[in-house]
């Protein structure tokens, strides 16, 4: 054998190491079980700079794992503190099995590299499959849109939630499983790794980082001069720095779109707890084996990133912290629409023309795999807000009745709150729902809310018991995404407080009539208003619009009718005595 041949030998990793994509040359991927048996046995082969670790159980009882791996042994969440983490995620759609394979891989490569690789000085966490229940439901052809492996898991969990819509609601275990991991860890670069579909393109991969378009500068430089870098490195594959979405779905004329990822998703929630979040995207009908190196190469770019300039990441998420707690009264974009600059892009396609359907009814696009085409169709670089608030002085008052759960959502998101005591008529701006939109059909098990109202002052009680979220708090800006009622994902918006919008009382008719008869003769100016109210035809012809407006004005009305039961505090109410805010581990505060 000669010296290559045998070096080459000698750095094959042995056959329990590799997994079944590779011993398959990537027509297929392994089952759950061989992401925990690698997770497990890489650390055994590194005793000193591995660790597999489990934080958390699925609902069908199956063990979330997480590979930590340092050439430095820093490999608790305590001896990471000062070195740039990056965690990658993988599976949290298990339909797209890249992330999983990919990470396994460059991980055993760069432990193998020890202190010559980028481990040297950067902290990685793999978790290879997120919605491990979904992996386990295994089958071919789950995705249609894509390109192998010949079998995959299924997109969602045992209990049908999209776990990349739920990071602000956090309803679904692996989901509180996994924020709880990213609070001890403080990840400065929090990295979900998918597969697209939608459109036919040859880029082998779409990368996108948060924050880039909006955020707090310096971080949102360091995110541009990341993306920037991890483009050039990846120049081979190809890469888009935006998401392959049409502007009109199915038509390519219509362009591609930037964007601001909501923090309902893993990249935009993260950006929201100012850190760096990046979504890779490889493209579905790339097959299996190229998929998974572009995945594999991102993830060694990353992290050779990460060793050479995380330090300057780290600084800049400081920043990024003390510039939340400063964000008292000033405005904040919470939603985003893409903006009327447009400029020619270069994408690579194939030819395609849009052709009338019988099945669909409608015009769709057929693509002509066989025929490369370069297109140069519109691209809108930039975002404007679409929904700006201007944050209280102080911070919000949750009162008791719903301070035991929504103190158990700002707990998972690591938002600081404390208890206080009774008020009596403290004054506060108070959010009452002119009107609301409540979804037809539920989307992610939930009924959405469109609310539209205004703050206006009033003077409320709130009981002892009630929570009080400050403003002045590095994680600010996640607490207006999730306590300003007219934000897209807001606990409003994701329907937790549908009771409030529900009218509970009413008054019969044979009460209200002689009632509205009284009030008639008795103000004068009602009547009139009456009158006016008459004149709009809708409102005359329906006799249960007509019969409210005497409704609102009986004693048994519910004066909390629509009243958001959380409001804004322009100065800070006081401490209860006796009770002292204490931190925990994922730095809110609570009293005990």
């Amino acid at each position: 054998m000669s010296a290559a041949l045998l070096a080459l030998a000698l750095a094959a990793p042995p056959d329990a190491l590799l997994t079944t994509a590779e011993r398959t040359d990537f027509a297929r991927t392994g089952r759950y079980d061989e992401a925990v048996r690698l997770c497990r046995a890489l650390a055994k082969a590194h005793p000193a700079s591995a660790r597999c670790l489990e934080f958390g159980r699925t609902p069908e009882g199956r063990p979330l794992v997480a590979l930590v791996a340092s050439a430095e042994g820093r490999l608790t969440p305590e001896r990471s503190r000062g070195r740039p983490v990056v965690l990658l995620q993988g599976g949290i759609h298990a339909g797209e099995m890249d992330g999983k394979d990919a990470g396994l891989v460059a991980l055993r490569e760069l432990l193998d590299r020890g202190r010559k690789g980028p481990l040297a000085r950067a902290v990685a966490i793999l978790v290879p499959v997120l919605n491990a229940d979904g992996h386990e439901r295994f089958g071919p052809n789950q995705r249609p849109n894509q390109a192998g492996p010949e079998e995959t898991g299924w997109r969602t969990t045992a209990q049908n939630l999209n776990l990349n819509r739920d990071y602000t609601k956090a309803e679904a275990p692996e989901t509180r499983a996994v924020l709880r991991l990213l609070g001890e860890w403080d990840p400065v670069v929090y990295a979900d790794l998918h597969v697209t579909d939608g459109t036919v393109i040859r880029h082998d991969l779409a990368l996108l980082v948060e924050p880039v378009l909006e955020g707090p500068e310096p971080l949102r430089a360091e995110a541009r001069r990341l993306q920037a870098a991890l483009l050039e490195k990846l120049a081979g594959h190809r890469p888009l720095g935006f998401y392959p979405d049409f502007v009109a779905p199915g038509d390519p004329s219509s362009g591609f779109a930037a964007a601001v990822a909501p923090p309902r998703f893993a990249t935009g929630y993260w950006a929201a707890r100012n850190r760096i979040g990046l979504l890779l995207e490889a493209h579905s009908w790339k097959d299996y084996r190229t998929r998974v190196e572009a995945a594999g190469d991102l993830v060694r770019a990353l992290l050779e990133l990460a060793a050479a300039e995380g330090e300057r990441w780290l600084a800049a998420a400081r920043e990024a912290d003390a510039a939340g707690a400063r964000l008292a009264g000033r405005d904040v974009a919470l939603a985003f629409k893409a903006g009327p600059r447009q400029e020619l892009a270069e994408v690579l396609g194939h030819a395609w023309r849009r052709e009338p359907s019988p099945i669909a009814g409608r015009p769709v696009t057929v693509y002509e795999r066989a025929a490369p085409e370069t297109w140069r169709i519109p691209f809108f670089p930039e975002v404007e807000p679409s929904l700006t608030v201007k944050a209280p002085r102080a911070g919000y008052l949750v009162p008791a009745a719903h301070a035991a759960w929504v103190a158990e959502k700002l707990r998972i998101h690591g938002i600081a709150f404390r208890e206080v005591g009774e008020a009596r008529g403290r004054e506060v701006l108070a959010f009452r729902v002119a009107e609301a939109k409540i979804a037809a059909a539920p989307f992610e098990g939930r009924q959405r809310v469109e609310a539209w109202g205004e703050w206006r002052p009033e003077r409320r009680d709130w009981p002892r018991g009630s929570l009080f979220v400050p403003v002045a708090q590095p994680r600010s800006r996640l607490v207006l995404h999730l306590l300003e009622p007219r934000g897209p994902d807001s606990l409003l918006s994701w329907g937790f407080f549908n009771a409030h919008l529900e009218r509970k009382e009413h008054v019969e008719e044979y009460v209200l009539e002689p009632y509205a008869r009284m009030l008639l003769a008795e103000e004068p100016g009602l009547g009139a208003e009456f009158r006016r109210r008459l004149a709009d035809p809708a409102f005359a012809a329906d006799a249960e619009a007509r019969l409210e407006f005497f409704a609102r004005r009986h004693p048994s009305w519910d004066e909390r009718m629509g009243l958001y039961p959380v409001y804004r505090l322009e100065e800070p109410p006081e401490l209860e005595r006796g009770k002292v805010p204490q931190p925990t581990r994922s730095g809110a505060s609570t009293t005990p």
